[in-house]
This record gives C-alpha cells, sequence and structure tokens, in this order.
C-alpha cells in the first residue's frame, strides 16, 4: 500500500488543469471503439476458458465529499479538476473523454455491453463522466460511487500485467491529485468494501464444462468461502448468461495488492484446470450428451428466425465449446466472440438508425447469426475425442 504523493519540494500535489486532447476533434461512440471483430480476434494466456482479466483502483480527493454526498455544483467542479488530469496521462494520448450528460441511453448501455462502465455509472448524469484508451485497455470512471474509479483490462488471464499496468497508471495520477488517505485505513473509499488499497482484482470465465458437469455449485461455494465473490456476466445482481462467470477478490484491507493478485491468480489456474478436467469427463463418459447440446446449439442458431438475447449467448457459449472440442475449426472462435458482442441489445440497436422493439430485435438478430454462420458446417463428432456410436452413460 502506498501513501500520498508530494512534489520534489515537499508541497502537496496540486490538480492538473490542462488537456493534452482538449484540441482534438470530436468523435462520436461508435467511431472511436474497437470494432467487435477486432475485439474477437484478441489473444491472451489460456483464452479458451479466461475471456479476459481486469484490475480496478478506487480513489478519492482529499477533503472533497464523495459523489453521493456531493451537490451537483461540487460533482462538476471534481469533474473539471480530476477530468484533465486523467486525459493528460501518457497512457490516455487520444482518448475518448465525455461527460456522461453527452451520451445517449444507447451509448451508456453499449459501454456496459463492452464492460467499459458499470450499470451505476450508466445511470449517472450531471458531474460525471468518462476516460477511456483507444485499445480500451484503461478506462476511468469519474464520479462513479467514487471520485476515481480506474481499471485496465486485458484479454486471456492477465492479472500481473493489468496490476502493473494499472498501479504505473495511478502512480502518475498521484502526482496531479491529493487522493484522501490514511495511515491506519489507507485509501479512503465510499463503500467500506473497497478500503485500503482499493482494488478489485477479476477474470471473466467461460465454464460450460462446469455448468453441464453440474458441478458449478460446489466449485462456486468453495470459492466464496476462500473469501472470493463469484458473479454474472454485467458483476453483482447479474445472471451468468453463456456460462460466463465473474470471480473477484472481496477484501481490500489487511492484505497487499500484490498478494491479492497472485492469490487471485493461483485460484483462476486451478478453475481452469476444473473446467478442463470437466470438459474432458463429459467427452469420456457423457459424449451424446455434450454432441446433442452443441448440435442442438449450431441447429438453432443457424435456422431460427427470431431469438432472444439470453437465448443466443447461452447457445453461442455452446458453439464455443464445440470449437475448444474441434467440433468446428479453431478459426471459427473469432466468429462466436463477435456474435457474443453484436448480438447484444444496445449493439444490435445501433447498426439501425430506427428504433427497435424487443420484437423486431429478435429477428434481426436471428438473421444476424444465420448469416454469419452460413459457411461454418455443422459439428464433425469425429474430431471431438469421441465417436457418436460409442456407449455413453447418459
Amino acid at each position: 500500500m502506498r501513501g500520498p504523493r508530494v512534489r520534489a519540494d515537499g508541497s502537496a500535489s496540486r490538480p492538473y488543469l490542462k488537456s493534452n486532447i482538449e484540441q482534438a476533434t470530436k468523435m462520436k461512440l461508435h467511431e472511436f471503439l474497437v470494432s467487435p471483430s477486432e475485439t474477437a480476434r484478441r489473444h491472451g494466456p489460456h483464452d479458451r476458458i479466461v475471456m479476459s482479466s481486469r484490475v480496478r483502483l478506487t480513489r478519492n480527493l482529499r477533503d472533497t465529499p464523495f459523489p453521493g454526498w456531493a451537490k451537483k455544483p461540487e460533482r462538476v467542479k471534481i469533474l473539471e479538476m480530476v477530468r484533465p488530469a486523467v486525459e493528460s496521462l501518457p497512457e490516455m494520448k487520444s482518448a475518448f473523454s465525455e461527460v456522461m450528460d453527452n451520451l445517449s441511453v444507447l451509448d451508456r448501455q453499449i459501454l456496459v455491453e463492452r464492460h467499459l462502465i458499470s450499470r451505476e455509472h450508466a445511470a449517472k448524469s450531471s458531474g460525471s463522466g468518462l476516460v477511456f484508451n483507444r485499445e480500451e485497455s484503461f478506462c476511468v470512471m469519474i464520479n462513479e460511487e467514487d471520485h476515481l474509479r480506474m481499471q485496465a483490462l486485458r484479454p486471456g488471464l492477465q492479472l500481473r500485467q493489468a496490476w502493473g499496468a494499472i498501479d504505473h497508471l495511478d502512480s502518475e495520477l498521484e502526482k496531479k491529485l491529493d487522493y484522501a488517505f490514511n495511515n491506519d485505513l489507507g485509501y479512503l473509499t465510499a463503500c467500506p468494501t473497497n478500503l485500503g488499497t482499493g482494488i478489485r482484482v477479476s477474470a471473466m470465465l467461460h465454464l460450460p464444462g462446469l455448468v453441464l458437469g453440474e458441478q458449478i455449485n460446489p466449485i462456486i461455494q468453495s470459492v466464496n468461502k476462500l473469501g472470493l465473490a463469484v458473479r454474472g456476466l454485467y458483476g453483482e445482481g447479474t445472471e451468468a448468461l453463456g456460462n460466463v462467470f465473474q470471480v473477484s477478490n472481496q477484501m481490500t484491507l489487511g492484505e497487499n495488492e500484490l498478494t491479492i493478485v497472485e492469490r487471485l491468480d493461483k485460484v483462476l489456474s486451478q478453475l481452469i484446470e476444473h473446467e478442463e478436467n470437466a470438459r474432458q469427463t463429459l467427452l469420456e463418459k457423457k459424449p451424446k450428451v455434450v454432441f446433442n447440446h452443441i448440435g442442438r446449439a449450431y441447429g438453432i442458431l443457424a435456422n431460427a428466425h427470431s431469438i432472444s438475447s439470453k437465448e443466443t449467448m447461452n447457445l453461442l457459449s455452446l458453439m464455443r465449446l464445440g470449437v475448444d472440442l474441434e467440433l468446428f475449426p479453431a478459426g471459427e472462435r473469432a466468429t462466436v466472440d463477435e456474435l457474443f458482442i453484436l448480438t447484444q441489445p444496445a449493439h444490435l440497436q445501433k447498426q439501425f438508425s430506427d428504433k427497435l422493439t424487443a420484437e423486431e430485435r429478435d429477428v434481426l438478430r436471428a438473421d444476424m447469426v444465420r448469416d454469419r454462420l452460413k459457411h461454418v458446417n455443422r459439428p464433425d463428432t469425429k474430431k471431438g475425442g469421441a465417436e457418436l456410436d460409442k456407449p455413453s452413460d447418459s
């Protein structure tokens, strides 16, 4: 845990008021975001199972009311102080920077679907903002629950790399802003669960083997006993759509940041092993069940004329498993991962100028998926590690 930074002359850091992107041409959000196809082709260690890694730090300004207590003029003043400081960081060169008031409801939902902002931040208005870089590897939410919530994102299992990146960004920002810090309690936060280091380390895991093998609940209970939280696709209070789970630390006080990162990294390595074993066990003992799930998923996706977002996510999860089990060519994982993004409600809506009803979205979603899967042949079960006519205990 680090203490508050001071200048070389011993004086306290003052807010940085100039922005290195102040004169930059304003771009619309959809023009700035990385294309789903590019996102789907990013690779990292163990990315068959670990879809992404994230390290988030929570910080507040000294002698300044937290966003939940601050009045509108105070929140605006904090935003005007913090936003240029974030923009001035080398990691944020040519970044997208905007106040929440200027983002449409649809744009905010797209950012939630990209996991760049929280659902809570999407509901903010005056006095809140965000800054994220072109690669979408760094994002800073300003005046969410705290003055600063900054995160580093990396594909695959890269917790240590994400920690190193956000630690450096935080250290640079601490030279420009005076953080609220207590020698006994560490960094002060709006919620006691973030007190101390203010760190939240998490990874997004694709665990269809454990779900199909009915082992997921005991695994979640075991992880919870280790002081870690298991949540759904969009965090606390959300469903694990597409067999995707978020695993994160719960304690931020009493351990240093690196210890927390390494402890979670060790647990994730065990979860990867459990998922790999679950997949292998299913192939050995219940191949027909596995092939049936994957074959039905492909059949519905390739032929449906109306399909909901939830059903699409769950079926794409099974197709992704099929790619991992070599029932589909390896290159098709990028197709599946791109569809994971494109078929979500806000992303689908953004592709059409007119407002769509839920029923119209379901039809257009089915049309898109059918079109993308036209070149994909039915699953080749002979490459799946077991033959369909092999006796099974299913």
